[in-house]
């Protein structure tokens, strides 16, 4: 099974739909442009969020068994992912890609 390097490549916060639509909270994410996570098959790396693997670990499963090509080469890499996590409020995109072992 292939690793799988996930990076943190941007994070957005719509405060208009927070300040309409939800109710304020102190915490909601800890993750950092470029901040990079390597999984080992289907376990959640320590630190990333379970809302974000949620949304990821398809994708991730697949491309540590050697899958890829998501939707008919919507990647210019077939080996790799760009996934947002579900938060409507300060979605964070990853890039998902499947480690190449030496």
């Amino acid at each position: 099974m292939k690793k799988i390097r996930i990076t943190v490549m941007r994070k957005a916060c719509y405060h208009d739909l927070m300040e309409k639509y939800e109710n304020p909270i102190d915490h909601a994410c800890d993750m950092v442009e470029e901040q990079v996570f390597i999984a080992d098959g289907w376990q959640r790396p320590e630190g990333l969020c379970e809302s974000a693997w949620e949304s990821m670990s398809p994708f991730v499963m697949t491309l540590a068994h050697g899958g890829g090509n998501f939707y008919d080469g919507w990647m210019k890499n077939p080996k790799s992912a760009m996934i947002s996590c579900n938060d409507g409020f300060r979605p964070v995109s990853f890039l998902i890609e499947a480690i190449e072992e030496e």
